[in-house]
């Protein structure tokens, strides 16, 4: 790669990207999660939880606008964290943030194969090969992930503007589904509100209720960062972004609730839970909508995985095309396809590792998964650091910008922390388990090995170098602020 950063192009509308993060964030958890939720919190109980972790959400939401506004540039998290802290730092939170998006893509694919054994059992469990941590792999299954995999490959290979079309339509079916299920159960006549009590757990506190829901719940918004790493190529003003943001929260938490209340309302939902159905969302959306509303779950389902697996195909190519740009990751991860002007390197990357993940069962990819969101956790942290970091250091800000922009950092800083030891913390209910601990082991001596590889190429940049290949046009020397951005007085045209 030359010493010229690489440009994205701009052709991404503001519904295209806001799709991008709403499809990102609701996935199968959305539609099997429910009746665990109801067990820990019941109806009330895990409802305030997952407003609770959207309010979390936006308050973090605050600071990655701000920088989205300040540096729309692709790379999301690893850009902020070089600028706030180095290029130690960032190559520290690339690293974890990498595999934090990439293992999202198989973990949905795989899911996308659970749903078609739920659906076919007599074509998806024929064609046995092993049992890996207790989850067995079968031919069918295999064949299905892997075509989503390369389907989604090529796709995106063809240019950001049709994937961003695409996500649009996908989360149109999406949302339509999900409304429909809920409007439906309501409105079924073998629903009924009392089945919705009591609103909390029995036995246990309003505390005791909401807090085994609270622990997780942030990390079921993990997708609206998708909207970062599109800055580069929306081709609307980046100060747009902290509202598509936001409003993504709000509708990823809205759906989270219309799947929690199309569960609960249809029988009395302590009955529903201790059931023990395969599929109590599938259930008692069949009993009260019929095979008819069946088939509009199996759509929001669908529509949900394949979101999912678009949305972060597109978020983890971009990382790893900034990370390129910076040289911590080789050259060829930052080529660009001359005919679509997308990172098709990057994106075969993602595509190959995504098609060996699979053979190893979901179980050890769940493992990864609940590893790498402590990667995803940190990226929140650098980002509200680093914002606050700009806001003090940045004397031609507006003085209540800026002040403003500090103290919503220093509150995401906090609620970046805890997330993190929600997740670390081994008498948290989301502490992640020994096999994530073992994973979390490996990649940490992987990434130490890369970075002995690297160092020495990356580290040989000036800063002045380094700024203008990630920031591009932007970069003006080690100046602090990029040369394209107006921090005046009035902040309505930053």
């Amino acid at each position: 790669m030359s010493d010229k950063s690489v440009q994205l192009e701009k052709s991404l509308s503001p519904a295209s990207v806001w799709a991008m993060a709403v499809g990102s964030i609701i996935g199968w958890g959305c539609f099997v999660l429910p009746p665990d939720m109801l067990s820990k919190g019941g109806p009330l109980g895990a409802s305030l939880a997952i407003i609770i972790g959207a309010i979390i959400m936006i308050v973090i939401a605050n600071s990655i606008g701000l920088l989205v506004k300040l540096f729309p540039v692709a790379g999301g998290a690893f850009t902020y964290a070089y600028k706030g802290f180095g290029r130690t730092h960032a190559y520290i939170c690339g690293w974890f943030l990498a595999l934090g998006y990439l293992s999202i893509v198989p973990l949905n694919a795989t899911a996308l194969a659970i749903m078609a054994k739920f659906t076919a059992p007599d074509l998806f469990t024929k064609g046995y090969l092993y049992t890996v941590a207790g989850f067995d792999v079968y031919i069918g299954e295999l064949i299905l992930a892997s075509a989503v995999i390369i389907i989604f490959a090529a796709l995106n290979m063809r240019g950001v503007k049709e994937v961003g079309q695409l996500q649009l339509v996908m989360v149109g079916l999406l949302c339509g589904a999900v409304f429909l299920i809920g409007g439906g159960a309501a409105l079924s006549p073998v629903s009924s509100l009392s089945n919705l009590t009591p609103v909390f757990m029995p036995g246990q506190s309003i505390f005791a209720s909401i807090i085994p829901i609270l622990v997780i719940a942030p990390l079921l918004y993990v997708g609206f960062d998708t909207i970062p790493q599109s800055a580069e190529e929306s081709n609307f003003s980046p100060s747009q972004s902290k509202f598509l943001i936001i409003t993504s929260i709000l509708a990823g938490g809205g759906m989270y609730i219309i799947a929690l209340f199309a569960t609960g309302v249809v029988f009395p939902w302590q009955e529903t839970v201790a059931a023990g159905h395969v599929w109590a969302t599938g259930y008692t959306t069949q009993v009260a909508l019929g095979k008819f509303g069946y088939a509009f779950l199996l759509s929001a389902v669908t529509m949900g995985i394949l979101t999912g697996i678009n949305g972060f195909y597109m978020a983890t190519s971009r990382l790893l095309l900034s990370m390129a740009r910076a040289k911590i990751l080789p050259a060829w991860f930052g080529k660009l396809s001359p005919k679509s002007n997308t990172p098709s390197n990057g994106i075969l990357f993602i595509a190959g590792v995504s098609l060996l993940a699979p053979w190893f069962g979901r179980q050890v990819i769940s493992w990864v998964v609940d590893m790498a969101s402590l990667g995803i956790g940190l990226g929140f942290l650098y980002t509200c650091l680093t914002a606050y970091v700009i806001c003090k250091s940045t004397p031609t800000m507006d003085a209540k910008e800026a002040a403003t922009g500090k103290v919503q950092a220093i509150i995401g800083s906090f609620l970046s922390l805890t997330i993190i030891g929600f997740l670390v913390v081994p008498a948290s209910p989301g502490a992640i388990t020994l096999p994530s601990w073992i994973a979390l082991a490996g990649w940490t001596v992987i990434g130490l090995v890369f970075y002995a590889l690297r160092r020495k190429e990356y580290n040989a940049l000036s800063k002045a170098e380094l700024d203008k290949l990630i920031f591009g046009s932007m970069s003006n020397g080690d100046d602090d602020t990029p040369k394209n951005t107006n921090l005046s007085a009035n902040p309505k045209t930053v």
